[in-house]
């Protein structure tokens, strides 16, 4: 039997996860993690300026509407764990300087991409966001206003990063009337010897009224951020800042895995790794944490996302509208994305474009009237329909053959023939299964999906590669 989505009823029916330690440690190697392809490792250092300015003029005639990222660098404090591209500072008076250059870069933009392409997703990012005063927040926002053609109807996605320790009274009500609808939130571990261990100290009522009081306010969505991996933490304590987290009843959650690498993030070294768990630890953390979130009733999106069925991540993934870009899995994969800041990464349909991750080689470019773009890459053919398996995998768990020949007018079976051998040992292994018409994830592969992405990837043929993190 046929159910209406085009599954069979035994597929629709099978458990969204399934834990099975030898197949995880037979396959858990590094392996990106696909918020692109090719993967950010692939960009051509000598990406020109003009490459993005022929993409920008491509996108353009697309009319495809728009998504607005926007890094924001400066964070108040350090927390030891993070890798992200930060500035750490208390002066809040660098915060209006870096907004007029954002500014500057924003006119750039949308004069290649097109002022009048409705911009139906927005974010911002850090760094900090909320380390900006309100009062240049809305100068920030209020130039996107003139520059972009910025949506007010209730399916925009208009999100923002906040760290709860970065929070006044005014801060919600001024991101309200600024046109956010979404939020996550910063958590990490509610454990004081955590917090204290990884040096943010954030009490677990200070997270609870900015959730309630963003809820009062109308914000939906709303996302907490977890990190399992970190010192002093064991399967008992994590389990209890888990109860924590669900009696908050998020609609999303992010749990992520540490990765510690002191040689290349400097802040690591803070961390003294005998107080890591151990990997044994951090795989039954990962274990117990996801039977209990599908018990509390959230669905297992894939790889670090859960979710209430009732969000739109859920819908979007039941209806097989689930996307990935750099910000992770979207609902809105009709968009190109502009993006904007030190280190931001912008999309087209086929091309790939990052700024300069220095900030004062960014603030040199944007003052002299220029683009910031230091590296890149122009997809082939083979790139975009690489793209688009790898997106049917990991956003939907499924690849329906019919469904890749209408969109790419090439046979499934000739064209990834060598996959298609190269997965046997998964589908013996219960991670996929391939029912001639479809390929279809299995409850084991869910969590080992990277690997099985992996076989569609052109550059890592040769194996996977250190530069990525380990799968699990």
């Amino acid at each position: 039997m046929v159910g209406r989505s085009g599954h069979s009823v035994s597929e629709l029916s099978l458990p969204s996860f399934l834990w099975d330690e030898s197949l995880i440690q037979r396959y858990d190697l590094s392996g990106p993690r696909y918020t692109s392809y090719p993967t950010a490792v692939e960009f051509d250092q000598n990406y020109q300026e003009r490459d993005m300015e022929a993409a920008a003029a491509r996108s353009r005639a697309s009319d495809r509407p728009l998504s607005l990222y926007t890094h924001l660098p400066f964070c108040a404090h350090l927390c030891y764990y993070c890798a992200c591209n930060k500035v750490i500072t208390k002066k809040r008076d660098k915060a209006m300087p870096y907004v007029e250059r954002l500014l500057k870069e924003a006119a750039i933009q949308a004069s290649l991409f097109g002022p009048d392409r409705p911009v139906n997703q927005l974010h911002w990012g850090g760094g900090t966001p909320t380390f900006l005063p309100n009062d240049v927040m809305e100068t920030l926002m209020q130039g996107y206003g003139e520059l972009f053609n910025l949506q007010n109807h209730s399916d925009r996605d208009y999100s923002i990063e906040i760290d709860p320790r970065e929070v006044d009274q005014n801060t919600l009500p001024t991101l309200w009337k600024l046109g956010f609808n979404r939020i996550s939130l910063g958590v990490q571990d509610v454990n004081p010897n955590v917090q204290k261990a990884v040096n943010r100290i954030q009490p677990r009522e200070l997270t609870e009224s900015i959730l309630q009081e963003a809820r009062r306010i109308g914000f939906r969505s709303i996302n907490l951020d977890l990190i399992y991996g970190l010192p002093h933490q064991t399967p008992e304590s994590f389990a209890e800042t888990l109860e924590a987290v669900i009696d908050l009843s998020p609609d999303r959650l992010s749990v992520f895995s540490y990765a510690h690498l002191p040689d290349r993030f400097y802040p690591q070294t803070r961390i003294k790794t005998e107080t890591l768990p151990s990997p044994q630890q951090k795989l039954i953390i990962l274990h117990n944490t996801i039977n209990r979130l599908l018990d509390a009733g959230y669905q297992y999106i894939g790889m670090d996302h859960f979710a209430k069925p009732d969000d739109s991540l859920a819908v979007a993934q039941r209806e097989s509208r689930l996307r990935r870009n750099f910000q992770g899995y979207t609902t809105h994969s009709e968009c190109d994305l502009v993006s904007l800041g030190v280190s931001a990464i912008g999309q087209t349909e086929d091309a790939y474009f990052q700024n300069n991750h220095n900030l004062p080689a960014w603030e040199s470019a944007i003052d002299s009237g220029k683009l910031a773009i230091t590296k890149g890459v122009n997809l082939s053919r083979d790139d975009r329909i690489r793209r688009w398996v790898i997106g049917q995998l990991i956003c939907q768990f499924r690849l329906e053959r019919q469904q890749f020949s209408d969109a790419w007018d090439e046979e499934f079976n000739n064209y990834f023939a060598d996959e298609l051998r190269q997965l046997e040992p998964m589908i013996k292994d219960r991670l996929i299964a391939d029912n001639g018409n479809a390929l279809q994830v299995q409850p084991a592969g869910r969590l080992l999906i990277r690997a099985i992405c992996q076989v569609f990837d052109a550059y890592r043929k040769e194996g996977a590669s250190q530069r990525f993190s380990r799968i699990i």
